[in-house]
C-alpha cells in the first residue's frame, strides 16, 4: 500500500447532506465531511429514543461537541414530528438575551403582559420538536434556568445542548465528548487510517494540499502528530492546515517543541485543554507578528465581520488599512479564520475557541480597551448612517452580534457616553424589526447610566423609549419620556428636537385616544417651529400628527388629504416608516369611508413595502385593515385568518393596535358580523389557522385572493415546515 492515498472514502458519513440540515431551523449548513464516531452516534440516538429530554454534550473546547450534535439532529430529524431548532449561543454574552435568542430563532417576540419565556412556553406546550442550544458554557446558569421551566411546562420538547460543562439540571444527561482513535505508539501502517483522528488529518490535509498522501515514509510522524493533539478535531484541523507549507514531520516537531515549552502550564486544568491551549498557541506562535496582532484584534467581533469593519477597527498603531486585506487572507488560508457568503456579502468569523484564545492575547496585549473602543465607534457610525438613510437599515440585522456586543461593553464599562448615543441611533431598528423588549431595555440602561448627562444623544435617547413604549401601548410611560425629552431640548435649545417631542406627545394623545384637550396647543406649537425646522421627516411627521387628529375628529376627507401629502413627502426621502404609517392612514380612512377598493389598494402598497424593508408594524396593521376589507366583501373566513394573523403578531413582538384605530375602524363591529355569517366552530378554526402562520406566510396569504386552508398533506415536508414557523 506504499504510495497510495488513503482518507476512507467508503466512511465518509452521507447522513450530513445539505438536505437533511436544511430541515434543521437557525443552522448553518456545514461544508466539511464528517470523520468517524458512529459508536457514539448510536449511543446518542438510543438515548433521544430512550425519551432522554435534556440531554447535554460536555467536554473541553475543539472537541467536536457541535459536529456531533450536527450529525446526531441530521440523522434524527424526522423523528420529531414539528422539527428541530438550532441556537447558536457563542455571539451571546448577556445572559438576560437568552430568551430573547430562544424565541429568535423560534420566530417568536414579546408580548405585552407576558414574559418572553411565557411566550415560548406558549408557542412550545404542544409541539414535539428538538432544541439545541449550542455552546451554553458561558451562559450556563440561564440556560440552566430556562431550560428547566421549559421543559417542565412542555411535555413534547426535547433539549440537546453543547457546553464545556453540564447544566446541572435535574433529569439531564451528560454525554462526554471523547477525542477521536489515535493510534498506539508504534503503529502498523496497516490500518492506519482507520484511526479516525488520522482519517481527519488525511482529509483536511488534502483539502489544502491535494497532493498529500498517507505513505509509509509519513506515517509514523502521522500517529505521532495525533498522539501529541490527543485526538482533539480542532487541533488536528489546526495542524492539517499548514501541510500545505510544512512535511508532516516539521509539523509534529515543531508542535512537540512548542508543547515542551508549555509543560509548566496549570496542573488542574483537564490534559486535553492544555493540549489544545498549546496547539492554538503554536498556531498563533507561528504566525508573523502583523497577523498575530490583526487575528487578536478580530476576537472582538461577534457573530461575524466584513472586510470593511475589519479593516475600521483593526487597521491603527502597527497595522496599515492596506494590509488588513492580505492578513485576512493569510489567516483564512490558516483555518484560524472562516469565511462564507451571507445575503450577498462576504463575511467571515472565528471559531468560538479560537475566538477566545484571541480575548486572552489581546487582553494580554494592553490594547483591548482601544480596540473594542473602535469596535463600538464603527457601529455606532455604521448605527447612525442607517438612522439617516433608513433603506440601508437591513444591514444593522446582519450585525445584530456586534451591535449587541458593543452596546453591552460600553454600557458595562466607562464609555457610557458612547453606549448612549449607539443606543439613541439604534432605536429605529429595533422598532422597526420588532425588537421592542430588547430595544426598550438598553434604552432605559442607556438612560438610567447617563445621569444628568444634557446631550441631544440623551434627548434622542428619551424619544426613541418613548417611541417604542407607545407602541406597545404603555402610553403613560411613553408620555414621560416625551416629557423628559422635550424639556431636555428646550435646556438645549434644539428647535428640530423640541418639535419632534411635541409631535410624538401629540401621537400619545390622539393613539391612545387620552389627553385629547392637550392636542391644539401641541400642534400649535410644533407647527410654529415650521421655519426652523431642516429635517424633512419632522417636517412628515407634523403632517401624521395633524392627519390623525383630524381622523379622530371626523373629518375624513381632511385627514385623507393631509396623509397624501405626507405620503408624497416621505416617499421623496424614501422613508420606510413615513410611508407605512401614511399608507396605513389611508387604508383606514378608505375603509371608514366603506371604500374598500381604495383601502385594498393602499392596504396591499403597505404589505409589499414592508415585506421588503421587515416594518413589523406596517405588516400588523395592513393584516388588520384588510381583514376588514374581506369582512365587507362576504369572505368572513379570510377575515378571519387576517385578524388571527394580526393577534399572533402582536402577541409575538408586543405591537399594539390603538384605541383610535379601534374605534374609528368599528374594528370590532366587523369582527361581530364576520362571525355572525360562519358558525362558530368554523370561525374559530379559521381565526386558528390565521394564528398558525408566520408574518412572512400571513404577507403572502393577504397579497393573493386563495388560501387553501386544508394545506399539504399531514405529515409532508412542507407540512413539517409551515408548523416548524408555526408563529413569527
Amino acid at each position: 500500500m506504499a504510495g497510495s492515498s488513503h482518507n476512507a472514502p467508503h466512511r465518509r458519513a452521507a447522513s450530513g447532506s445539505s438536505v437533511a440540515e436544511s430541515a434543521v431551523t437557525g443552522l448553518a449548513l456545514g461544508l466539511t465531511s464528517f470523520v468517524g464516531r458512529e459508536r457514539e452516534i448510536a449511543e446518542l440516538q438510543a438515548l433521544l429514543a430512550d425519551d432522554r429530554r435534556l440531554l447535554t454534550l460536555t467536554g473541553p473546547g475543539g472537541t467536536g461537541k457541535t459536529r456531533l450534535a450536527l450529525e446526531v439532529v441530521t440523522r434524527t430529524v424526522e423523528h420529531f414530528e414539528d422539527g428541530v431548532w438550532w441556537l447558536e449561543l457563542a455571539p451571546i454574552s448577556d445572559p438576560d438575551l437568552v430568551p430573547q435568542a430562544v424565541a429568535s430563532v423560534l420566530n417568536l417576540s414579546e408580548s405585552t403582559g407576558h414574559s418572553l419565556t411565557e411566550v415560548i412556553i406558549e408557542d412550545l406546550r404542544e409541539l414535539e420538536i428538538l432544541l439545541v442550544l449550542d455552546n451554553c458554557e458561558h451562559l450556563l446558569d440561564a440556560c440552566a434556568r430556562l431550560a428547566e421551566v421549559l421543559l417542565h411546562a412542555c411535555p413534547g420538547l426535547v433539549i440537546l445542548a453543547t457546553s464545556r460543562e453540564a447544566l446541572g439540571v435535574a433529569g439531564e444527561r451528560s454525554f462526554p465528548v471523547p477525542p477521536l482513535s489515535v493510534p498506539e505508539r508504534s503503529p502498523a501502517f496497516e490500518g492506519l487510517e482507520e484511526y479516525e483522528a488520522v482519517w481527519l488529518f488525511v482529509e483536511r490535509a488534502q483539502d489544502v494540499a491535494p497532493g498529500f498522501e498517507l505513505t509509509e515514509h509519513n506515517a509514523l510522524a502521522v500517529a505521532k502528530l495525533c498522539r501529541i493533539l490527543d485526538g482533539i478535531p480542532l487541533a488536528i484541523e489546526l495542524a492539517a492546515a499548514r501541510a500545505r507549507v510544512m512535511s508532516v514531520e516539521q509539523i509534529s516537531s515543531r508542535l512537540e517543541d512548542s508543547f515542551d515549552l508549555l509543560a509548566g502550564g496549570s496542573r488542574t486544568a483537564e490534559p486535553r485543554q492544555r493540549t489544545l491551549r498549546a496547539a492554538i498557541d503554536w498556531s498563533y506562535d507561528l504566525l508573523p507578528e502583523e497577523e498575530r496582532v490583526l487575528f487578536r484584534r478580530l476576537s472582538v467581533f461577534a457573530g461575524g465581520f466584513t472586510l470593511d469593519a475589519t479593516e475600521a477597527v483593526c487597521s491603527g498603531e502597527d497595522l496599515e488599512r492596506e494590509e488588513i486585506l492580505e492578513l485576512l487572507s493569510h489567516l483564512v488560508e490558516k483555518s484560524l479564520v472562516l469565511v462564507a457568503e451571507q445575503g450577498g456579502e462576504v463575511r467571515y468569523r472565528l471559531l468560538e475557541t479560537v475566538r477566545q484564545y484571541g480575548v486572552e492575547k489581546l487582553n494580554e496585549s494592553g490594547e483591548a480597551e482601544r480596540v473594542r473602543e473602535r469596535h463600538a465607534r464603527y457601529y455606532l457610525n455604521l448605527a447612525e448612517e442607517a438612522e439617516l438613510e433608513p433603506e440601508r437599515e437591513a444591514r444593522l440585522e446582519r450585525e445584530h452580534d456586534n451591535l449587541r456586543a458593543a452596546l453591552s461593553w460600553a454600557l458595562g464599562g466607562t464609555k457610557t457616553e458612547l453606549g448612549l448615543g449607539l443606543a439613541a441611533a439604534l432605536w429605529s431598528f429595533w422598532y422597526t424589526h420588532g425588537y421592542l423588549s430588547e430595544g426598550r431595555a438598553f434604552l432605559d440602561v442607556a438612560i438610567c447610566r447617563s445621569g444628568d448627562t444634557k446631550t441631544q444623544a440623551k434627548a434622542r435617547a428619551l424619544n426613541g423609549a418613548g417611541y417604542i413604549a407607545l407602541f406597545q401601548g404603555e402610553y403613560e410611560a411613553a408620555r414621560r419620556f416625551f416629557e423628559r425629552s422635550l424639556a431636555l431640548y428646550r435646556r438645549l435649545g434644539d428647535e428640530e428636537g423640541i418639535a419632534s417631542s411635541l409631535i410624538y406627545l401629540g401621537f400619545v394623545a390622539v393613539l391612545s385616544q387620552r389627553d385629547l384637550g392637550m392636542i391644539p396647543a401641541l400642534y400649535e406649537e410644533a407647527a410654529s417651529l415650521g421655519s426652523e425646522v431642516k429635517d424633512r421627516r419632522v417636517e412628515g411627521n407634523l403632517l401624521i400628527f395633524s392627519a390623525l387628529s383630524t381622523i379622530s375628529r371626523g373629518d375624513l376627507e381632511r385627514g385623507a388629504i393631509l396623509s397624501e401629502e405626507g405620503l408624497a413627502l416621505f416617499r421623496e426621502i424614501h422613508d420606510v416608516q413615513g410611508i407605512g404609517h401614511s399608507l396605513n392612514n389611508l387604508g383606514l380612512i378608505a375603509v371608514m369611508r366603506h371604500d374598500y377598493h381604495s383601502a385594498s389598494k393602499f392596504l396591499r402598497e403597505n404589505l409589499r413595502i414592508a415585506k421588503e424593508s421587515d416594518y413589523k408594524l406596517a405588516i400588523q396593521y395592513s393584516l388588520f385593515g384588510l381583514g376588514m376589507v374581506a369582512a365587507a366583501g362576504g369572505q368572513p373566513a379570510r377575515a378571519a385568518r387576517l385578524w388571527g394573523a394580526e393577534e399572533a403578531m402582536r402577541e409575538s413582538f408586543g405591537i399594539q393596535i390603538t384605541p383610535l384605530a379601534r374605534s374609528t375602524t368599528n374594528y370590532d363591529g366587523y369582527v361581530a358580523t364576520a362571525r355572525s355569517r360562519l358558525n362558530e366552530s368554523a370561525f374559530d378554526t379559521a381565526w386558528s389557522e390565521g394564528r398558525a402562520m408566520t408574518p412572512e406566510q400571513a404577507v403572502e396569504y393577504a397579497l393573493t385572493a386563495v388560501f387553501i386552508s386544508t394545506g399539504p398533506r399531514p405529515g409532508s415536508r412542507s407540512d413539517r415546515t409551515i408548523r416548524q414557523h408555526r408563529q413569527g
